[in-house]
């Protein structure tokens, strides 16, 4: 079961607070280049893990897995930042959306976008395209330690994604991750505050302890 309270949490926050407290305490786990399909889109939910190869002599099909995710889950798929040719599209929109899963991340391509905005799916990727991966890619792997964006990703593992992109947080971290996401939230609210009654910047920034905020501390 998906623990809604920690999703939540995470979806409140906002990828760049988390990214900082990655930062912070030393986890590569931002997933550059990945966006959403449009910027309102955004998700919080550990990781169902598919690894995709060319298909070759093999054969095999893109998208068959679909039935096995659970509700709560982000699809995580590993097709090694291809560009021209898609590993996701309209039918596994509609019934990833029909089962409540949570949103889906590409290292690749994916197609038929005005579906995902339609029913109001998140779907993150590099780009959208029109050519099929049918005959071209195969689903090698599931839930099996993959890549995106360089950044390792285990099944479990939490992916939180909005308008500024996708962080992936270890799933044995991601309360901690959080909880620093909280404390930077919390201080740069204060140097807000000190501005709107009159402090200079600099003078808030430094009450706050601004400049170390995200920078990696020795007890951590």
């Amino acid at each position: 079961m998906v623990d809604e309270k920690l999703a939540d949490g995470l979806n409140k926050m906002g990828v760049t607070a988390l990214s900082d407290a990655l930062d912070r305490l030393g986890i590569d786990g931002q997933a550059v280049g990945i966006m959403p399909v449009v910027r309102d889109m955004r998700f919080a939910g550990p990781a169902f893990t598919i690894r995709m190869l060319p298909v070759g002599l093999t054969g095999g099909v893109v998208g068959d897995y679909i039935d096995d995710v659970p509700a709560g889950a982000v699809v995580v798929i590993d097709n090694d930042g291809i560009l021209d040719q898609t590993v996701w599209g309209d039918i596994l929109t509609f019934v990833a959306h029909s089962k409540g899963i949570a949103g889906t991340v590409i290292d690749g391509v994916c197609r038929d976008s005005d579906r995902c905005v339609e029913l109001s799916y998140p779907v993150f990727a590099r780009a959208n395209t029109m050519r099929t991966g049918k005959d071209r890619t195969t689903a090698d792997a599931y839930n099996v330690p993959i890549q995106i964006a360089g950044v390792r990703v285990a099944p479990g593992d939490w992916l939180v994604g909005d308008a500024d992109g996708v962080v992936s947080i270890p799933a044995d971290r991601v309360r901690e991750v959080l909880a620093v996401a909280q404390e930077i939230e919390e201080a740069e609210e204060r140097i807000r505050a000190a501005v709107r009654r009159g402090m200079r910047l600099d003078e808030a920034r430094r009450a706050a302890n601004y400049h170390s905020l995200q920078t990696r501390r020795q007890d951590q």
